[in-house]
């Protein structure tokens, strides 16, 4: 084992958004600051790199503390009090006088004018490299152990002594990858996978893939679970955004049930059963001659119109003066709560994000650092805190990171 010769006043365990934010800020509060940042893959940011497509969604346009912090199933109280300190609008001035330009979209996901992740990567590598920070990569870390007021970090190779660590070492599908945590005495929730697309075996609908609604309803039968917002058909199933929504919101608990379980779609949106039922009723008198199929109602894509109307035993050709009772109630059936069994997931674009972590109830939340042991940090997706898609996890990691920084660069004078 080699020993590095040098002591730091901060060791970054994880070269991801939060690990990188934090060391650049930590020295921007404290010049004198010593910092390394250990990877232990062969790249640094390749969650940054990966997100929105590889257009990188920064944050999102909501910046206010309380809203902000109602866009997280898991650590909603805890991130208010710290996105009263630092939130959205600090994110974007700082990456803002690092050069970077943004843009919002229509949904509030704020993204770089350039559409191009590297736009941020290069923003936080090139001020890591202007302030001195140390940065090695393939050094996977092993073990942390309290040494009289320091800490000892290990690797395979390497041994390095820091006064403060902060692990940012986001999620990850299994568990062994928090064991060096669990050594220190901290527990965890165990993490399961959040923001996901649903799996239909049946596949009735796959030839329609592609096929959006923008108003739709999502809820999970038996439960409580729902998210409204554009539904989109896949090869697969289902995706969009009240898909990944509502995969937030119910991730533990679809993992509970082995991710089998029945959804009901409104294609429709939040409507009232009786009002559809009514509307449908007008159509026979106002539409008495026009064939059901040849005119979608509320604005719904013909084919899936069609797909409706079939799933709800309209022959092609019926026209609307002749649509019983009985029919009617089909296409009510069908238009608000649409039966799908889902046996299955699948990881939405590439982006692996999980719920569960450090319990937030063994740190201090006024400085993230450990109730258990002193100097010793936590950033990010690490801790039990997993935010909605939109840019809502990226800020959760740099409002996170930079309370640490404020911490250690606070007792590092």
């Amino acid at each position: 084992m080699i020993n590095d010769n040098a002591t730091y006043d901060l060791i970054v365990v994880g070269g991801g958004a939060a690990g990188f934010y934090a060391a650049v800020q930590a020295v921007e509060m404290q010049p004198r600051l010593r910092v390394i940042i250990l990877e232990k893959s062969g790249r640094l940011l390749s969650k940054v790199r990966i997100s929105g497509g590889g257009r990188c969604n920064v944050t999102h346009h909501c910046f206010e503390p309380g809203p902000l912090s109602k866009h997280y199933p898991r650590g909603a109280k805890q991130l208010r009090r710290i996105f009263n300190d630092y939130a959205a609008r600090e994110t974007v001035d700082w990456f803002s006088r690092r050069g970077v330009k943004f843009k919002t979209e229509e949904d509030g996901r704020m993204f770089p004018t350039t559409d191009n992740s590297a736009t941020i990567v290069n923003a936080l590598l090139d001020r890591a490299r202007e302030l001195g920070i140390v940065v090695k990569t393939s050094a996977a870390v092993k073990a942390i152990h309290p040494i009289a007021d320091s800490l000892e970090v290990t690797t395979d190779e390497v041994r390095y002594i820091g006064r403060n660590v902060l692990v940012a070492i986001g999620g990850h599908p299994r568990a062994d990858a928090y064991e060096f945590i669990t050594r220190l005495g901290h527990t965890l929730r165990p993490p399961v996978p959040s923001l996901f697309t649903f799996n239909d075996p049946e596949r009735r609908f796959a030839d329609l893939m592609g096929i959006s609604v923008p108003s739709g309803e999502i809820r999970i039968a038996g439960t409580k679970f729902r998210q409204s917002g554009p539904v989109l058909v896949t090869h697969w199933g289902l995706s969009g955004p009240a898909v990944i929504r509502l995969s937030a919101w119910a991730a533990e608990w679809l993992h509970e049930v082995n991710y089998r379980f029945q959804i009901l779609v409104s294609w429709i949106g939040n409507t009232n059963e009786d009002e559809v039922r009514d509307y449908l009723m007008e159509q026979r008198s106002a539409r008495a001659r026009q064939k059901v199929t040849g005119h979608p109602l509320y604005g719904l894509p013909s084919r899936l119109w069609v797909r409706l109307c079939a799933l709800s035993e309209i022959e092609e050709d019926r026209i609307w003066s002749d649509m019983g009772i009985k029919h009617i109630n089909r296409l009510v059936e069908h238009l608000h709560r649409c039966v799908f069994s889902i046996t299955g997931k699948t990881t939405f674009k590439e982006e692996f994000v999980t719920c569960g972590g450090v319990n937030l109830n063994e740190v201090n939340l006024d400085t993230l650092e450990s109730k258990r042991i002193k100097g010793l940090y936590f950033a990010g997706e690490v801790l039990n805190i997993d935010g909605e898609t939109g840019g809502f996890n990226f800020q959760a990691a740099w409002s996170t990171a930079w309370l640490c920084a404020r911490s250690v660069a606070s007792v590092t004078q």
